[in-house]
């Protein structure tokens, strides 16, 4: 028999997949016939948890992950110079082992261009706008990301409607 918990991690799932699937509040709410409220606080506990999933991933994880991928591109690197040196390596093992070289340098090269967007995440989240202003409308939100990013528009309704949709979705993604 389950247990309270498993059923309501069960009841959370099935919110978060019809909720994934497009599904309304209310049509959640009928297929798992249950009520409108419980839907609702489903999905604000789900849009929590999801936040603080994102914030731990960025603090915790994403640095570990960076610095192993560089440590790893760097033993590449090194071992592709090695073979493209040795006496014994024949001139296609050779050009094999310099277009190896070659590639870890642009993937080193884009990681440490990237770190901007790294280091732009990781201030975002800990600046503690958007996990402590969860009453901001989404207009502040964007323009929070946007000051964070430094790239905050002097005018930001000359913008199209579509484009300003565009990045309210693109925020829900993300959080």
């Amino acid at each position: 028999m389950s247990t309270d918990a498993e059923r309501l991690q069960w009841r959370r799932n099935k919110v978060l997949e019809l909720s994934s699937q497009g599904r309304s509040q209310p049509q959640i709410a009928s297929i798992l016939q249950i009520g409108l409220g419980t839907v609702n606080r489903d999905l604000q506990y789900l849009r929590q948890e999801a936040k603080e999933n994102i914030k731990n991933y960025i603090n915790e994880k994403l640095p570990e992950e960076y610095e192993k991928t560089i440590c790893g591109l760097n033993t590449i690197l090194r071992e592709a110079w090695n073979i493209s040196q040795a006496r014994e390596t024949g001139n296609m093992e050779k050009i094999k082992a310099l277009n190896l070289a070659k590639d870890c340098y642009s993937m080193k090269l884009e990681l440490l261009t990237n770190a901007t967007v790294v280091d732009d995440a990781i201030r975002f989240v800990q600046s503690n706008q958007f996990f402590t202003n969860s009453g901001d409308s989404r207009h502040e939100i964007i323009e929070s990301i946007n000051e964070v990013n430094g790239t905050k528009r002097k005018n930001e309704m000359d913008r199209l409607p579509s484009q300003r949709n565009a990045e309210v979705l693109t925020v829900n993604r993300i959080f």
